[in-house]
C-alpha cells in the first residue's frame, strides 16, 4: 500500500471521529481536504513539484484542528509535529518527512512557501475555498449571524463578507497561480456574488 493511500485512511478516520463529535457535524474531509488533495495535485504537476511530498501534506495539512490539538491559531505548527509522529509510524524517510513537515507548517500563506511544494499545498488550501462555496457560505453565515441574537442577516452583508473572503484568499495566493487562477476567479465573483 502506498503511503498517501495509508494517510488517507487515517485522516478519513480522524474526520469521522470529528464528524461525530462536532456540534455542526463538520465533514473535515467532504467538506475541506479532499478538495484541497486534488488542487494540490494538479498544481504539484504543474508546476514540476514532488507530487508525493505535496499530497501527503494536502492529507495533513489540518491534521490538528481534525484531532483537536492545540489551537486553531497554531494548528500548522501543532500540524506539522503530528505529520511527523504519522509518517514515522509509517517508516517514511526522515528526509521526505522534513519535506512534508515544513509544507504542513507553512500552508497558511503560499508567502510562507520555502519550496514549490510548500507553494502547492498553501495554493490548494486557498483554492479549496472556492471549489466549495458553500463552506464558505457556511463559514461567513457562521461569522456574522449571532444565533442569540436571532438577528438576520442582510443579503448586502453576507455579500460584503463573501467578496472580502473571496478578496482575501484571491490575494494570498502565490503570484503564479494568481495568474492562472484569474479568469475562474472572475466567473465566482460574477456568478456567486452578483459582481
Amino acid at each position: 500500500m502506498r503511503i498517501t493511500d495509508s494517510i488517507k485512511k487515517e485522516i478519513l478516520l480522524f474526520s469521522e471521529r470529528y464528524m461525530l463529535e462536532a456540534e455542526d457535524r463538520y465533514n473535515f474531509w467532504e467538506e475541506h481536504i479532499k478538495y484541497v488533495v486534488q488542487e494540490a495535485i494538479s498544481l504539484a504537476e504543474k508546476y514540476g513539484a514532488d507530487t508525493e511530498i505535496v499530497e501527503l501534506a494536502a492529507l495533513l495539512h489540518d491534521i490538528a484542528l481534525i484531532t483537536k490539538t492545540g489551537t486553531r491559531a497554531d494548528h500548522h505548527a501543532t500540524g506539522a509535529e503530528l505529520a511527523e509522529t504519522l509518517l514515522v509510524k509509517y517508516g517514511y524517510p526522515q528526509d521526505k518527512t522534513n519535506r512534508v513537515k515544513t509544507s504542513v507548517f507553512n500552508h497558511r500563506s503560499s508567502k510562507n512557501g520555502t519550496s514549490v511544494e510548500d507553494i502547492c499545498v498553501a495554493d490548494a488550501d486557498i483554492l479549496a475555498h472556492f471549489d466549495n462555496i458553500p463552506m464558505l457560505f457556511n463559514v461567513i453565515l457562521n461569522r456574522v449571524w449571532n444565533k442569540e441574537s436571532e438577528s438576520i442577516v442582510t443579503l448586502p452583508e453576507l455579500r460584503k463578507k463573501m467578496k472580502e473572503s473571496f478578496e482575501y484568499d484571491y490575494n494570498d495566493l502565490s503570484e503564479r497561480t494568481r495568474r492562472e487562477f484569474n479568469e475562474r476567479y472572475e466567473l465566482i465573483c460574477r456568478i456567486v456574488l452578483g459582481l
